[in-house]
């Protein structure tokens, strides 16, 4: 089934806004394939038949998008890293780009190599001025609350206009949130503002620790939330917003197809949802992608995608200027 080409044209043409993005995640294939052979590194047992990344399940995609960080040593090859990333974001006129980036990949977590891979991003990102960029500064899980610590610091050190935002991705199985209630106070003293992936694997019980534990105001997936009726009226009545990644979900087996996706009814349930990417080519998708198959899925049209926007934009963790001109452009748009 295909979308009326009225909505289709309107889906590729109208400004998007995306909050929850991996910005090594969302490296292409063609782009890590390049570099490694730059450096004369053989990584093609990350890749299928087809030059895809290939993985089975969801611990396996966390190797592969480790192996995939491998031929990125540098803060030049971040530099070209960020530009590759956001010529494809800007291609499906994503506007407005909030990637995170972990200094457990830029610079093993040292301040001070951190500050050269932030200052390459940054500079980068200035040669890409139709997508406005900002960093989520994020832990990885998996590598513990040791390096959480050193994330924090690194994000107390580079807080700004910029670096806005803290969180945490990785294995939701690897220790408990209240392992890394420092990072989360010291990047909260900074006057970072705060997020984590909860609830994709974990169940609801998972989602209300977050929110309770780490006091984040941003859950990234929250999507098994739908389990547990009282904390969908929990997050429907204290506006917790949920970054919802629908393709993500459907790739990774968390739920067979889009048409048995929550994010209807957590939206029908007044829980503020926003949708996103996560890593764009590990998940065959775009932003335009995303809507596309909401539309198909749940009869969505343009004003629904424009308030989505608007969502995503008041959500976002960025300055009131840039809000308002993230809103003006969505209330503009002409389908």
């Amino acid at each position: 089934m295909n979308l009326p080409e009225e909505l289709a044209d309107a889906i590729r043409r109208m400004p998007k806004v995306e909050l929850h993005h991996h910005i090594e995640g969302a490296a292409p294939p063609a782009f890590v394939r390049g570099m490694a052979a730059e450096k004369g590194l053989n990584i093609s047992n990350i890749f299928d038949a087809h030059g895809a990344y290939d993985y089975a399940d969801f611990l396996q995609f966390l190797d592969v998008y480790e192996q995939a960080t491998k031929p990125l040593t540098s803060p030049e090859d971040y530099g070209r890293l960020t530009v590759a990333v956001l010529e494809e974001a800007a291609k499906d006129n994503v506007i407005y780009l909030e990637t995170f980036i972990s200094p457990a990949f830029c610079g093993g977590g040292d301040v001070a190599a951190w500050k050269e891979y932030l200052h390459a991003i940054r500079e980068a990102a200035a040669t890409v001025p139709d997508v406005t960029l900002r960093g989520i500064i994020t832990a990885v899980r998996h590598f513990g609350p040791d390096e959480a610590k050193r994330a924090a610091i690194c994000a107390q050190e580079t807080v700004g206009s910029f670096i806005t935002g803290f969180g945490m991705g990785g294995d939701e199985n690897a220790g408990t949130f209240r392992d890394f209630t420092y990072a989360y106070d010291a990047a909260r003293e900074a006057g970072l503002r705060l997020t984590t992936h909860a609830g994709e694997w974990g169940g609801p019980k998972v989602v209300r620790e977050a929110i309770e534990v780490l006091k984040v105001e941003r859950i990234g997936h929250g999507v098994r939330s739908i389990e547990d009726p009282k904390l969908v009226d929990y997050l429907a009545a204290s506006g917790v917003v949920l970054e919802v990644c629908p393709q993500s979900n459907v790739a990774l087996g968390v739920y067979p197809s889009t048409k048995a996706h929550p994010i209807q009814k957590l939206r029908k349930a007044g829980v503020t949802v926003t949708v996103s990417t996560d890593d764009p080519p590990f998940f065959h998708t775009t932003m335009t992608r995303e809507f596309e198959e909401l539309a198909l899925a749940f009869g969505w049209d343009v004003d629904d995608f424009r308030a989505l926007g608007i969502t995503a934009a008041d959500a976002a963790f960025c300055d009131k200027a840039t809000r308002a001109a993230l809103k003006s452009k969505l209330e503009k748009f002409v389908a």
